[in-house]
């Protein structure tokens, strides 16, 4: 079997960014996870509940295909929420298997030069066709985006952050 350097490397730098974030939440209570440390409403919590709810999304946009889909806005009213019979230990082991699962996909897809339609939404209401390469930088971008505002949080919270973290 050939190695695919290109797909090993996007599975070794989205497993990168996924381990940057677990570092900013190790050791927080569930409570905490739940606290605003900003004037923006995201929390810990919050945002790990919304990178494992985006990988989900995307990974099954990238197997359905469905050219008719529509993003279900109703969802977001709770996308940025740890509730209350959720942890972070949880949504960790839940990540922890989506995580896997996205690596198993990326490297079996045909091609990552196909086009896939992505669900039209009001802010996107013309069909858009994306690569699979897109979509999988796009995850990326959305768990780097997010590990850096839960290091924010993460520091305001009670001094950690992914740099103090890893060091101890």
């Amino acid at each position: 079997m050939t190695v695919d350097h290109e797909r090993e490397e996007l599975i070794k730098i989205l497993d990168s960014q996924r381990e940057l974030f677990r570092i900013t939440v190790r050791g927080i209570e569930d409570d905490s996870a739940r606290q605003r440390t900003t004037v923006s409403e995201l929390t810990l919590g919050g945002l790990l509940s919304h990178v494992v709810n985006v990988e989900k999304h995307w990974t099954t946009i990238l197997l359905e295909r469905d050219p008719n889909s529509e993003f279900d806005v109703s969802a977001m009213d709770s996308e940025y929420r740890l509730d209350p019979e959720q942890t972070v230990a949880g949504l960790l082991a839940e990540w922890e298997v989506v995580a896997g699962q996205t690596a198993e996909l990326i490297r079996k897809l045909d091609n990552l030069d196909d086009s896939v339609p992505t669900p039209t939404a009001p802010w996107s209401p013309e069909r858009q066709w994306l690569t699979v390469r897109y979509i999988l930088l796009h995850i990326l971008r959305e768990i780097a985006q997010h590990a850096g505002h839960a290091d924010i949080i993460r520091e305001a919270l009670d001094g950690a952050n992914s740099t103090y973290q890893r060091a101890n």
